[in-house]
């Protein structure tokens, strides 16, 4: 087996499994789930009669870079949502199956050891190294927020790189203080993972934010990966993507930029495994052929079911306002009891535990599930403790995914487990 497996830590749930083995639920309750950020608003219903239409199809062997129609359709919409001038279908758009899938594969297929052996190796970013990874410090680098999305530890973790955690507090408005990663650390990155709209704190990076890592990229060579699947459940403004943030400095190319998107949370189709990468045209080239060997190829019927969602947004507008009804909702009835900060985007608040639980995630979930019969996530479990300090510790992720009504519910039954 890969040695490097006995180096993935347990996934969250698996962590929240085990926190309440020796837990019962509320009887007196049924099961509210807001731990999974798993959509739960109706998928389009056009979008279900493609899938249906096209079953026939399924006879047929996919090819790994999709149909041309739907790689064309996503470079439209590209060009639509971010305000890009020509997005090059044939090169810079892949589907894929997925985006944790793609996400996972992207890494296995940029970390390069060879390169890293020609690089300076500090004493100084080898101590960083080995504070922050089970991994030898001589490894390449993949810097990532904390907390983060599971998939960038375990995918670094698995191609032999180094994870560097960059903490994601209140102070630095939750997105990160990447001013803050030692010049050594950035000259041994080869991967930088930026997730905005933030899973969990709902942060958005700004242009500034952009311009920023787009400078450090090219000023130390390593490739941009922004995970931006919850750039459609937004409030007021739309989110400024990666590939946005590139044409507005010139960079039409995308030069080391890839991101990644999503029909999961878009438009409420999580089961269909249908997402994209876009971007460099080189990273993209390579990346094909990986993925070539790799067999990840998208089924046609999935293929024509995705051009019809891509190319409809009223489903996405009515998508958006469930959700805005949801966190108005909370804020209006919790929004004081539990001090909600209200996120930029995304469907999840990032909770401070309550004083009355010690402000402990982990006491707080158990009584919610014991009191209450409402999952939620501990915090710590999506963070990693690096220098004794774990920045999700004290924090609970609720994800606004059920319907407004059991919301409703959820509401009053955390009222009364706080005792108002």
């Amino acid at each position: 087996m890969n040695h490097n497996l006995t180096h993935l830590h347990p996934y969250p749930f698996a962590k929240m499994a085990t926190l309440l083995s020796n837990s019962m639920p509320a009887h007196d309750y049924s099961e509210i789930k807001l731990g999974i950020g798993e959509p739960k608003h109706e998928p389009p219903a056009f979008v279900l009669d493609v899938l249906r239409e096209n079953l026939d199809k399924i006879s047929r062997y996919p090819t790994t870079n999709g149909m041309f129609e739907l790689r064309q359709t996503i470079a439209h919409w590209l060009e639509r949502r971010f305000f890009l001038n020509h997005v090059d279908a044939h090169k810079q758009v892949l589907p894929v199956m997925g985006t944790r899938e793609a996400i996972f594969s992207l890494v296995q297929a940029v970390v390069n050891h060879e390169v890293v052996e020609a690089k300076d190796r500090t004493k100084t970013h080898q101590a960083a190294a080995s504070r922050q990874s089970s991994v030898p410090s001589q490894a390449p680098t993949v810097v990532m927020p904390n907390p983060f999305y599971q998939i960038y530890e375990g995918a670094a973790i698995l191609a032999e790189a180094a994870p560097y955690f960059v903490p994601c507090t209140l102070d630095n408005d939750f997105k990160g203080n990447y001013r803050a990663v030692p010049k050594d650390v950035w000259a041994r990155t080869q991967l930088l993972f930026v997730c905005s709209p933030n899973n969990p704190t709902g942060a958005v990076m700004t242009m500034d934010d952009w311009e920023y890592l787009i400078r450090l990229s090219e000023q130390h060579d390593f490739i941009i990966a922004s995970d931006e699947c919850y750039s459609e459940l937004y409030f007021d403004t739309a989110p400024i993507g990666l590939l946005q943030a590139c044409a507005a400095l010139g960079r039409h190319d995308f030069k080391r930029c890839i991101v990644f998107h999503s029909l999961s949370k878009r438009s409420n189709l999580p089961g269909l495994r249908s997402g994209f990468v876009a971007g460099d045209a080189k990273i993209l080239q390579a990346y094909l052929q990986y993925r070539t060997y790799q067999g990840c190829a998208m089924p046609i019927p999935h293929q024509l079911a995705s051009i019809a969602a891509w190319q409809d947004e009223k489903h996405v507008a009515h998508n958006r306002a469930l959700y805005q009804e949801k966190f108005a909702l909370w804020m209006a009835e919790l929004g004081q009891l539990l001090e909600l900060r209200m996120p930029e985007a995304g469907f999840y608040f990032w909770i401070k535990a309550p004083e009355q639980f010690d402000g402990d995630d982990e006491v707080f979930v158990k009584a919610l599930y014991e009191q209450a019969n409402i999952h939620a996530l501990a915090g710590r479990y999506l963070s990693r403790e690096v220098n004794g300090h774990n920045p999700g510790q004290g924090y609970v992720r609720i994800a606004l995914v059920a319907s407004v009504e059991e919301s409703r519910e959820a509401i009053g039954r955390i009222r009364q487990l706080l005792g108002a």
